[in-house]
C-alpha cells in the first residue's frame, strides 16, 4: 500500500512536473497581431494612453516621469500609462513608491524579493516580468527567483529571503499571517522596517490589479516568464 502511494505520488510530480515544462515550452512571445480586441494597439492596455497636451499640469508631470529614460521600468506601457487617468493621485503614487523603494531603508535585494512574491501570489506577469531582471540585477540569488516562480519550499534559502516569501504567501493567500511567521519576520526586520515591507507588498498588490483590469500586455516580443494556467 505504502509503495502504491509513494509510486501515485511520483507519478503526480513527474505530470505536473511535465505539464510546467510543457507550458515553458509553448509560451509564445507577446505580439501585437494576437492581443485581445479590446486592448489598445499602442497603449498595451484597454484604454488609449491621453495625449500630454490633454492633460492637466499634474497629469503632464506624470506624463514625463513616465516617459523620462530610467525613470520607470516600463515607460507608458505599463502602470503609469493607466495612471494618466487618475492625475490627482499620479504624484501620491508616484512619492509613495519612491519611498517605499528607495528611502525605506529596505534593501535592493528584499524589496526585490517582496516584490516578486507579490507579483507571483497575483500570478501578474507584467509585473513579473519587469521584476526578475531587475532582482536579479539587485543580487536576488537565481535559486530564490525560481523558488518564487514554480512555488517551492524555502528550504536551504537564506533566512531573511525566506521569511520574506512566506510571509507573502501566507498575506496573499490566506489573507492573514500566523503568529509564528510574524513574530519572525519582526525579530529579522523590527516594527518599522516590517511595516514598510506589508506596504510595499499592498502598493504591488494595487498594481497587480490594475493590470489585471486594464488587461495589460506584455511589451511586444516579450516571453511570458510565469507559468499559470
Amino acid at each position: 500500500m505504502k509503495t502504491l502511494l509513494l509510486r501515485g505520488l511520483f507519478a503526480g510530480a513527474l505530470l505536473m512536473g511535465g505539464m510546467a515544462l510543457a507550458n515553458a515550452q509553448s509560451a509564445q512571445p507577446s505580439a501585437r497581431a494576437t492581443w485581445p480586441a479590446d486592448v489598445d494597439k499602442k497603449s498595451g492596455f484597454r484604454l488609449p494612453i491621453p495625449k500630454r497636451e490633454e492633460l492637466d499640469e499634474a497629469g503632464q508631470r506624470a506624463y514625463d516621469r513616465g516617459t523620462a529614460p530610467g525613470a520607470t521600468i516600463a515607460g507608458l506601457q505599463g502602470p503609469a500609462g493607466i495612471q494618466l487617468y487618475s492625475t490627482g493621485s499620479a504624484q501620491y503614487h508616484s512619492g509613495l513608491n519612491n519611498y517605499l523603494r528607495r528611502q525605506s531603508g529596505i534593501s535592493p535585494r528584499i524589496r526585490e524579493i517582496a516584490i516578486l512574491t507579490t507579483a507571483r501570489e497575483f500570478d501578474s506577469q507584467f509585473e513579473w516580468a519587469a521584476h526578475e531582471p531587475e532582482g536579479l540585477k539587485e543580487g536576488v540569488p537565481p535559486a530564490v527567483v525560481d523558488a518564487i516562480k514554480h512555488r517551492k519550499a524555502l528550504d536551504g534559502l537564506d533566512p531573511k529571503d525566506a521569511i520574506v516569501i512566506a510571509f507573502g504567501r501566507e498575506l496573499w493567500r490566506n489573507h492573514k499571517v500566523s503568529p509564528a511567521t510574524f513574530a519572525k519576520a519582526k525579530e529579522t526586520f523590527g516594527d518599522k522596517m516590517l511595516v514598510d515591507i506589508v506596504m510595499l507588498m499592498g502598493n504591488y498588490a494595487s498594481t497587480a490589479a490594475l493590470l489585471a483590469a486594464f488587461d495589460m500586455q506584455l511589451h511586444e516580443g516579450t516571453v511570458p516568464m510565469l507559468p499559470v494556467p
